[in-house]
């Protein structure tokens, strides 16, 4: 996109040029003064961009040689192990707010307590889906926290 961008600033520019060259009118002049000025901002904002994607891309590499910066001697399977189980205790977390909203509502909000169960449910079976690897694809419902 850059390139394509920087393609069309330039001629946009070199137009105004030409134009204004064969008119010899201030008024042409002050737009090809204007072009010129949007010129150097696209190039700079492309050549800003491009340098910070080098950059990060340098980082990303870094960090996967490393194999998941402090998780390095443990294997490949250590990061996608590690989110694996924060992903396991955020649900149990969801898990234990549920049963507070069940303790809570018993007897008095019978909806509470039934989306509450289904929110459980939910949670439960996609927990069990990252242990398994199972790849049913999650129940879907209303998630009340």
């Amino acid at each position: 996109m850059g390139g394509v961008g920087m393609a069309i600033m330039l001629v946009v520019f070199l137009v105004a040029v030409v134009f204004a060259a064969n008119e010899n009118d201030v008024v042409g002049w002050l737009v090809v003064i204007i072009s010129l000025g949007w010129l150097l901002v696209f190039s700079f904002v492309v050549f800003t961009v491009r340098s910070a994607a080098r950059k990060a891309s340098a980082r990303i590499d870094e960090f996967n040689r490393t194999a998941g910066g402090g998780m390095a001697g443990r294997g490949p399977a250590a990061p996608s192990a590690a989110m694996r189980d924060e992903k396991l205790d955020h649900s149990f977390k969801i898990v234990q707010v549920q049963a507070r909203v069940i303790r809570d509502h018993l007897g008095k909000d019978q909806g509470m307590v039934d989306r509450a169960l289904e929110t459980i449910e939910i949670t439960s079976h996609n927990a069990r889906s990252m242990m398994k690897n199972n790849d049913d694809g999650p129940v879907e419902g209303t998630v009340v926290e």
